[in-house]
């Protein structure tokens, strides 16, 4: 299998290692979120947070939204 980000994939992996290293685990998501958005922030990694997609099955548009944690660069990870 091969990574499609390698570069990008691999200092973001580095980054949440780092939140995790230095936090531990136990706290709420949204802890590790906003550590995350702080450390793409110091790392000038652009970013978009809880950005909001349509879902469309079978060419209808449910009515309840994807929320992607973080799209980095305009790619969803």
């Amino acid at each position: 299998m091969s990574i499609i980000y390698k570069e990008e994939s691999y200092q973001i992996i580095g980054i949440c290692m780092d939140i995790h290293n230095y936090l531990g685990h136990g706290f709420s998501e949204i802890v590790y979120k906003d550590a995350l958005e702080l450390e793409f922030r110091k790392a000038k990694i652009f970013y978009e947070r809880e950005k909001e997609y349509e879902v469309v099955y079978k060419g209808i548009v449910l009515p309840h939204k994807f929320y992607a944690d973080f799209v980095i660069n305009e790619k969803s990870f």
